[in-house]
């Protein structure tokens, strides 16, 4: 792949660094490299030196012999301070990632593929390794991964005569929160705003109707569309839902007025302690089935080094992140982190087995960058969530509203 002028990369860069669909804040100073001191950078400033996060780390890092150096930065912050090292030639051993800024990193010739690193990525589900794969390469590993489901409020649904294991399709879903309606209860909220939380939170139906992110008008892409739509139109929906992001459509689930919710794994502890009992399920495909959801979580990346001699005490670290084990302790740390092993998804099921429905749904996810789009995808979603706006303000039909998507992404990706 032709690789980018460095005016080029920081653009592309900079797009990826607004992928992140949850904010963090705050950063420390960049860090200094020594022979027996390794760099790590990661997006978790609210995990500090304290943390059982920055233990574990630090634990990895005695294991291969050496001192790890941890910086913490916000999302945003991360992927630009990375570009700038990889200009300046100074970039840090480690770098964790959210997924999709990997193949865009890698795009800009700042990433060491991990075949080249000699580390196997064979045990790692192929769906989930894939949102950091570019041209059949592999540049990083996940660490784990979150998605999305269903979350539901069992006493709104019992009031409403409603068994969640009926949803199997649209068809039954709709009935579902048709019956809501009916019995006089908020039926279902989810977020539809104008950003990539909007477009993360479209993909299941637009995935689960059949469409391709290469082709945003065709007709099962118009009838996702049509579908959050018509919920919005007809009151199932709430007309906040263009505006909501993802955590005010969680506050509006807390208030115990909604049936359903559409949100993700980082939740798993606020539902538990929700005011009402609370339950989950997969998001239906169209047809039947479980949709395909969006992965989220970070990749475990390998900036290149100009001494390449560090690399075989970086694998090791990676090693010593991503046992079945290791996966298992990030899982629990961040208590929304599904393992990316099926050796790590049986570990952390025999602790907490209530977690399955969530493995069910990590299994049959799916990498926003996945099918090469890498770079992309960024002008790809943007395009998308604009005629999400479009269809659900009433601004255009969902027809005319992914047309003009189409002509967007298409103009954008030719460009």
């Amino acid at each position: 792949m032709t690789r980018l002028s460095w005016p080029r990369r920081a653009t592309a860069v900079l797009a990826a660094a607004a992928l992140g669909v949850s904010g963090l804040t705050a950063c420390s100073s960049e860090p200094e490299a020594a022979d027996g001191t390794y760099t790590w950078w990661d997006p978790y400033p609210q995990h500090d030196a304290s943390s059982a996060w920055a233990k574990r780390v630090n634990a990895c890092g005695e294991q291969a012999g050496v001192t790890i150096n941890r910086t913490a930065y916000d999302t945003t912050a991360l992927t630009n301070q990375a570009l700038l090292a990889g200009q300046e030639g100074n970039a840090p051993d480690v770098i964790l990632l959210d997924n999709p800024a990997v193949s865009t990193l890698a795009d800009a010739g700042m990433l060491t593929a991990m075949s080249d690193f000699g580390l196997d990525t064979a045990r790692f589900d192929k769906n989930l390794l894939a949102a950091g794969e570019l041209d059949g390469k592999a540049y990083g590993i996940p660490i784990g991964a979150n998605t999305l489901a269903l979350f539901y409020n069992k006493r709104i649904l019992d009031g409403a005569g409603v068994d969640p294991a009926s949803i199997k399709d649209w068809a039954s879903l709709n009935a579902a929160l048709q019956k809501v309606k009916t019995s006089g209860k908020k039926a279902i909220t989810f977020s539809a705003i104008g950003t990539e939380e909007g477009s993360f939170q479209f993909l299941p139906w637009f995935w689960g109707a059949g469409a391709q992110l290469t082709q945003l008008d065709s007709p099962q892409a118009v009838e996702a569309l049509q579908l959050w739509t018509s919920w919005v139109r007809d009151g199932i929906a709430p007309n906040s839902v263009i505006s909501n992001s993802q955590n005010t459509t969680w506050e509006e689930f807390l208030t115990g007025e909604f049936a359903f919710a559409e949100n993700g794994t980082w939740q798993i502890d606020s539902a538990a302690k929700a005011d009402f009992p609370t339950g989950i399920i997969q998001i239906p495909a169209k047809s039947g089935g479980t949709a395909p959801t969006p992965t989220g979580g970070e990749f475990i990346t390998v900036p290149v080094q100009k001494d390449t001699g560090r690399y075989d005490t970086t694998k090791k670290l990676l090693e010593c992140m991503t046992t079945p084990e290791g996966l298992v302790e990030t899982g629990t740390t961040f208590a929304y982190y599904i393992p990316s092993t099926a050796d790590g998804q049986q570990a952390i099921l025999a602790k907490n087995p209530s977690l399955k429905p969530w493995v069910d749904a990590v299994r049959s996810a799916k990498g926003r960058t996945s099918d090469n789009l890498g770079t992309d995808y960024p002008k790809i979603s943007e395009a998308m969530w604009t005629a999400v706006q479009k269809a659900l303000s009433g601004a255009a039909t969902p027809a005319a509203a992914l047309s003009a998507a189409q002509s967007q992404a298409k103009s954008a990706t030719n460009g």
